[in-house]
């Protein structure tokens, strides 16, 4: 059983994230709305209903956004998929592509994800330096799911909402 609830406001537009049990409180005090069960039910004496995993307020709620997304150790890895910038393999360590030691800046579009061996070999040089370059240019994320979730895994029932990639199996079907 999942151990959260999206929140999407009156407009289905996504919200939050909370727990199981806010969500609950949510839809029993009429607050909002189940749209999508999760796994199981939930028992009191006097109602059952299946565990929320989508609710959505009965009223709109206006919410000032954050513009960007923190910077963090673990939002970088998530947005890198946990792969090395330079070589592909498995990240370890944090890199600034332009060292800090020279004047680079600690934000989303000098920091990669990388291995201890390439980080390690690139030491206080610049990518081009060494004759090296990064798969992907690094970036702050950007979309719905990063504002509502951070580096947080989604639960697959939430991709309707956030805009995420359909899951593989899924598209075969």
């Amino acid at each position: 059983m999942g151990s959260s609830a999206l929140v999407l406001n009156a407009t289905y537009e996504p919200l939050c994230v909370v727990s199981v049990r806010r969500a609950t409180i949510l839809v029993l005090t009429s607050k909002a709305e189940c749209v999508s069960d999760g796994d199981g039910i939930l028992h009191s004496a006097h109602h059952t209903l299946p565990v929320p995993s989508v609710v959505r307020l009965t009223r709109y709620v206006k919410v000032p956004y954050r513009t960007h997304v923190g910077l963090s150790r673990r939002a970088i890895f998530a947005r890198d998929g946990g792969r090395c910038a330079y070589c592909r393999g498995s990240a370890e360590t944090i890199d600034h592509v332009f060292p800090r030691s020279r004047g680079g800046l600690h934000a989303w579009e000098n920091v990669v994800a990388a291995c201890a061996k390439c980080n390690h070999s690139k030491g206080d040089k610049t990518p081009a330096e060494l004759g090296w370059r990064l798969h992907s240019p690094p970036a702050a994320p950007r979309g719905v799911a990063w504002r509502v979730l951070g580096h947080r895994t989604p639960d697959p029932r939430w991709a309707d909402w956030l805009d995420l990639p359909k899951p593989l199996e899924a598209e075969a079907a």
